[in-house]
């Protein structure tokens, strides 16, 4: 059989359907390769989707979500569909959000195992939420905490600096929930109270990566501009509005089906982004539960973190440099890199734009 007829056998076989949680989900090109190294194929990732489900929704749980879809699979051209299909079953919820450019669109909730299998279905690989609710799109109620590795970073460093931000947090009154980015970074996300709107959030979490980079200042950078970088990057404007992140449990586009996975403080120091995939996390899960099971049994205030903003305004330190979709917010520092600023006509190393999604 020819390349081209075994590829149209492939697409023309039949579609399976599945019980997920007391509901059916069709599958449709079941066997169709996603992961074509360890042979992962569609209805291998809804499987493990289902598998661990209890905490996939935990990260996702009523939130508006932004299907990043992978029609050809990991190895092929992602889009990004914010605005919910309108053919869908009938028990898929969706939220109406409001974006930067003030436009609104109708993203789709998760909030059943159901609902997983379908996205999965439409070709997402990892998810990708708001950290808000869909009862108030407005308030966050996650701080997240987006450490991204700058190339010359060692994944040790990004350890070290997790445990840093660990600490931090505690001497805080906070409790934060470590999980791998399931590609070279960490993720610590802190539930909070949804009573401060998404600036409030993002300048918490400046302020947050300024005391660890004043704590830790040979492996943290709070600095936008990839020219001025080093070390592991303390990604603060994860939080602005429109901005998401791989959710816990998320299986990542890389080659060996890599999984954002949550982990126990006492596991940070040790942790191999390469142990968890789509293969060895769904044992991990039944085996050792969900390091993230009480994320939601508390949700704290931002005072603590809002007074370290004051404080360090006190000391001069203002805002920082917002993505470049966003509008100039009131005392933001100039977006024209360092270099150019500088006046040196020469064209710099780092274009010193930051990639739309997190590590």
């Amino acid at each position: 059989m020819s390349a081209g007829a075994a590829e149209e056998a492939h697409l023309a076989q039949d579609p399976v359907e599945i019980e997920a949680g007391g509901r059916t989900v069709t599958v449709t090109h079941p066997d169709k390769l996603f992961f074509p190294e360890p042979g992962y194929t569609k209805l291998d990732l809804v499987r493990y989707y289902l598998a661990v489900a209890p905490g996939a929704l935990r990260g996702v749980m009523r939130r508006p979500m932004v299907l990043k879809r992978f029609p050809d699979g990991a190895t092929g051209e992602p889009f990004f569909q914010k605005r919910a299909p309108q053919r869908r079953p009938p028990w898929i919820e969706t939220a109406r959000i409001t974006f930067p450019s003030g436009r609104s669109a109708d993203l789709v909730v998760c909030d059943e195992p159901a609902d997983l299998a379908w996205v999965v279905n439409l070709g997402c690989i990892d998810l990708n939420p708001w950290p808000v609710r869909a009862r108030d799109v407005d308030h966050p109620d996650e701080l997240r905490i987006d450490l991204d590795p700058t190339p010359e970073a060692t994944f040790d460093d990004v350890r070290r600096v997790a445990l840093g931000v660990g600490e931090l947090l505690k001497d805080l009154g906070l409790r934060g929930y470590p999980k791998t980015s399931g590609s070279r970074g960490i993720h610590i996300n802190v539930r909070v109270e949804a009573r401060w709107g998404f600036s409030d959030v993002r300048r918490c979490a400046l302020a947050l990566g300024r005391e660890v980079e004043r704590r830790m200042p040979a492996l943290a950078t709070t600095a936008w501009w990839k020219e001025e970088r080093h070390g592991v990057f303390i990604d603060y404007n994860q939080n602005a509005r429109d901005r998401t992140v791989a959710s816990a449990y998320s299986v990542r586009p890389l080659p060996d089906a890599r999984v954002s996975c949550p982990l126990e403080w006492d596991d940070v120091p040790g942790a191999d982004p390469a142990d968890f995939t789509l293969a060895t996390v769904p044992r991990r899960f039944h085996e050792r539960g969900d390091p993230a099971a009480s994320i939601d049994d508390v949700a704290y205030s931002l005072e603590p973190l809002l007074e370290l903003v004051r404080r360090q305004e006190r000391e001069g330190l203002g805002d920082a440099p917002w993505p470049p979709q966003f509008p100039k917010a009131p005392g933001e520092p100039p977006r024209v890199q360092p270099s150019r600023r500088r006046g040196t006509g020469g064209r710099s190393q780092s274009k010193g734009r930051q990639p739309r999604g997190g590590t």
